[in-house]
């Protein structure tokens, strides 16, 4: 029995009244920890209400313990928010939410090879849920005959309630105690409600919340177009075949060879480059370009290798492949070589640092296709071993403070500490906000005394960082463990 339009199948909204309940429960909340705050804790507990709401109105098809992991799955992918609010550990934490989501839908793939479809298809639906149930609802004929109910008895109290204003004022002006409890009346308040960013919120928290709540993917083309529009018939004389495969790796593997000696004598061996030619721009042309190629012969290698294909059944073609991605590892190496000889000589940037951790990404993807051939393992173990790799390197970046760690490289290597680079540049630090007063002390620390505009730059600098970051939100709702080691750090710093 095909159970995809089941699945996919939009049910009416009338049918979900626990769901929507949650859903004005989670809008209410969101307004009250998100909207007009800093973000910091409160992320992270309306992460946690997000997922409980989830899994309330679906307990009756999960089992204890499922809800229990999945409960625990967005309180790990949620961790990074605690620490500082970012991209990555929003990603992180959206994602858990997604897959909670989907797990209580019954949506998830039985395959791994499934799952960036079925992710893609389900974040496709998310802007759209919302509003397409809404409209199903009211298009149905009983809902149009209420809707006219409900306007024709709304009419129905316009004069009533015009009367009862009029003689409303008519005692208060009469009666003491009635003006005086109709000027306690926050009006002010009330109108807050009305401010079209705050409604905006409330309908985008909505759409996104909904979604979540009730998951629906795409529907799907048919499954044999989708295999017929990617299914590759090699012949004997196709691009894709034994001939045409193995004089590709015999060129590729040619022009890798030069590459890969140009770097060894120049990057790894040291030697001398020509003329008007550094190594730091050695370094920087090459990195980034090297990377892309990579990736692109990461895609011919999976092709190439693909199952039942003609890489997979010749040991020649097998063994150029083992060469060539030996070589594309070499090659990435060689970039995060390059990346750190320019950043000694032009300092480190979030740029440079994004770069660095993209680089060592590929390097690891290229291992696993490696170990894939050699192991023969499925794409299922690939991309596995992949996400994992990918999940675990953003895991750990989102509880890193960069920009201190930014500062801290910049200023041990500026010029006016070490006495090589290139001179601090504070205007950048400053941009990286208050992270960075513990390397700016630093700095003052060590900085030579004969340098003053450089010392009254950084004492600048430093107090104004300072004053901002005393001067941010102190609700408890936008607390995080970085502004409370920074705001211990600034307080020790003041006694002593």
């Amino acid at each position: 029995m095909d159970t995809t339009n089941i699945l996919t199948a939009p049910m009416p909204i009338r049918r979900y009244p626990g769901r929507i309940a949650v859903l004005l429960g989670l809008v209410a909340l969101a307004d009250f920890l998100i909207f007009g705050e800093m973000p910091g804790i409160n992320l992270f507990f309306f992460a946690l209400a997000i997922c409980a709401g989830i899994l309330l109105p679906a307990m009756k098809g999960l089992s204890p313990s499922t809800a229990a992991l999945l409960l625990g799955l967005s309180l790990l992918a949620s961790a990074p928010l605690l620490e500082t609010p970012s991209v990555m550990g929003f990603a992180l934490c959206l994602s858990a939410l997604m897959s909670v989501a989907l797990v209580s839908g019954k949506l998830m793939p039985r395959s791994l090879n499934g799952l960036p479809l079925v992710f893609s298809r389900f974040a496709l639906v998310i802007p759209l849920r919302l509003a397409e149930d809404v409209g199903k609802y009211l298009a149905t004929p009983a809902k149009r005959s209420s809707l006219t109910e409900v306007r024709r008895s709304a009419g129905l109290w316009v004069m009533p309630l015009i009367l009862a204003s009029v003689f409303l004022l008519l005692f208060a002006a009469a009666n003491p105690v009635i003006e005086v409890t109709l000027r306690s009346i926050r009006f002010d308040v009330l109108l807050q409600f009305l401010d079209p960013w705050r409604i905006g919120f409330w309908i985008m928290t909505a759409a996104v919340v909904w979604a979540l709540l009730r998951p629906r993917l795409k529907r799907r083309f048919a499954r044999l177009q989708a295999e017929r529009a990617f299914m590759i018939v090699p012949t004997k004389n196709s691009p894709l075949g034994h001939a045409s495969l193995l004089r590709s790796l015999l060129l590729f593997n040619a022009l890798f060879a030069v590459q890969t000696v140009l770097d060894l004598v120049y990057l790894w061996g040291g030697a001398d480059l020509p003329d008007h030619m550094s190594h730091a721009e050695y370094a920087h042309r090459g990195a980034y370009p090297l990377i892309a190629t990579a990736l692109l012969a990461a895609g011919f290698v999976l092709l190439a290798m693909r199952p039942d294909g003609p890489g997979d059944k010749s040991s020649l073609i097998r063994r150029f492949v083992y060469a060539w991605i030996g070589q594309n590892i070499l090659l990435c190496l060689s970039s995060m070589l390059r990346l750190e000889l320019y950043v000694e000589a032009y300092s480190l940037t979030e740029l440079r640092v994004a770069a660095g951790l993209w680089m060592g990404i590929v390097a690891i993807g290229l291992a696993l296709i490696l170990l894939r051939i050699v192991l023969n393992r499925s794409n299922e173990w690939l991309i596995a071993t992949n996400l994992a790799s990918l999940i675990a390197v953003l895991y750990i970046s989102a509880f890193i403070d960069f920009p201190a760690v930014i500062a801290r490289f910049n200023v041990a290597h500026s010029q006016e500490i070490s006495q090589e680079g290139l001179p601090l540049d504070l205007n950048y630090l400053s941009s990286l906000g208050p992270s960075v007063i513990p390397a700016l002390d630093l700095y003052l620390l060590k900085l030579p005394d004969q340098l003053i505009d450089q010392m009254y730059e950084a004492q600048r600098a430093r107090y104004s960082l300072a004053v901002d970051f005393e001067r941010r939100p102190s609700d408890w709702r936008s607390w995080t463990f970085r502004s409370a080691r920074l705001d211990n750090y600034l307080r020790s710093s003041i006694a002593r």
